[in-house]
């Protein structure tokens, strides 16, 4: 499924209410932690090289929805890009350490990703949708993306490029999430590569 944005350019406008897009929630594991041992300084180039490492991979269909301390929102017209870059991005996160005076700390990152249609309040979005989005992300490891059972349905019909990656979906089975009564289906994001 490829959605074409009502806006031309990437991280202006916001999609008229109930649109359907997918969600994207950032979040650098163990960030507390980190700032107790290494400082405010090495905790703050931690989020700016998060930041720019996502707007940096954002396709014309992403775009940043807000700030969250140690994580980002992400908004994207496009399921395929959106899981595509969020796989993309692990890669990424998985190589340089970021520097300070006295260390040298992985970045590590999980994501969650929903297929969903959000109340939109101005540029940000709010319900249901992406609070199932941040408790999936609660759900991921280090370098990890889970998504929601939305996610491998809407798959079924999305277009990808011939040249894109083979995505695989594997099950974690029926999981409670805080907040929401019923379980819900989640799922790991793999490329072949990785599976």
């Amino acid at each position: 499924m490829t959605a074409t944005a009502p806006v031309g350019t990437r991280g202006t406008g916001a999609p008229a209410t109930g649109r359907h897009g997918a969600i994207v929630f950032t979040d650098i594991v163990g960030f507390t932690e980190l700032t107790e041992q290494h400082g405010d300084d090495l905790a703050l180039e931690l989020v700016e090289h998060q930041g720019r490492t996502v707007r940096d991979a954002l396709p014309p269909s992403g775009r940043v929805v807000k700030e969250l301390g140690d994580g980002l929102l992400l908004w994207f017209d496009s399921l395929g890009d959106a899981v595509v870059t969020s796989l993309a991005l692990q890669s990424c996160f998985a190589g340089p350490t970021v520097r300070s005076a006295d260390a040298a700390v992985p970045l590590w990152v999980r994501i969650g990703v929903h297929w969903g249609a959000p109340r939109w309040r101005g540029d940000d979005i709010i319900g249901r949708d992406v609070n199932l989005t941040s408790r999936l992300t609660a759900l991921a490891g280090a370098g990890e993306v889970i998504c929601s059972g939305d996610v491998v349905d809407a798959w079924a019909t999305t277009t990808m490029p011939p040249d894109g990656p083979v995505v695989q979906f594997r099950p974690l089975g029926p999981t409670y999430v805080k907040g929401i009564a019923d379980p819900i289906r989640a799922y790991r994001v793999e490329t072949a590569l990785t599976a």
